[in-house]
């Protein structure tokens, strides 16, 4: 049996903007209210195992689950500077059936755009070992899956059931 693993390291940055339909306080509620975050944030075939919420500079967030599959999912950050209603910054480690797949730094800011809101969300992170495949394919699963989310916020502010499938 091969013990060994190949150590690779994977940086990348993205960034997303998306204009929602919608005013800023109820966008930021998306992120700041646990409630209106559950309605996004995950989904799919994702089952939780652990959940919890702490939206303060200093506090958690804690997202552990399996999929249908039933790989072990785990999402733990901290939010690291808060100015309500412009900007959330956060430090998040992933793990993929207790291996550590990432590490990364999110900043994502809000702007009142007409009788609607600006979003940009950016990611910096490190891809490790090939747990969520070769770094490259990594970090486009991420930017990927990440918009996605962002679509459910966009669904959940118009009052739709997001869609619990992540397209291709």
């Amino acid at each position: 049996m091969n013990t060994t693993t190949d150590r690779t390291q994977t940086h990348a940055t993205f960034t997303i903007e998306r204009e929602y339909d919608a005013p800023l306080d109820r966008v930021w509620a998306a992120f700041a209210d646990p409630e209106v975050k559950n309605q996004w944030f995950g989904g799919g075939e994702f089952h939780d195992v652990e959940s919890a919420e702490d939206f303060r500079v200093g506090g958690t967030a804690v997202n552990n689950g399996t999929d249908g599959a039933g790989h072990r999912s785990e999402f733990r950050a901290t939010y690291t500077d808060i100015v309500e209603h412009e900007r959330i910054v956060y430090g998040y480690d992933m793990w993929l059936d207790s291996a550590h797949a990432s590490t990364s730094i999110t900043t994502i800011t809000f702007a009142d755009a007409g009788a609607g809101t600006l979003l940009t969300f950016t990611e910096q992170g490190v891809h490790l070992d090939g747990v969520h495949g070769p770094g490259p394919e990594a970090a486009a699963g991420r930017e990927h899956g990440t918009g996605w989310l962002l679509g459910r916020i966009a669904d959940v502010l118009a009052g739709v059931t997001p869609s619990s499938e992540m397209p291709v």
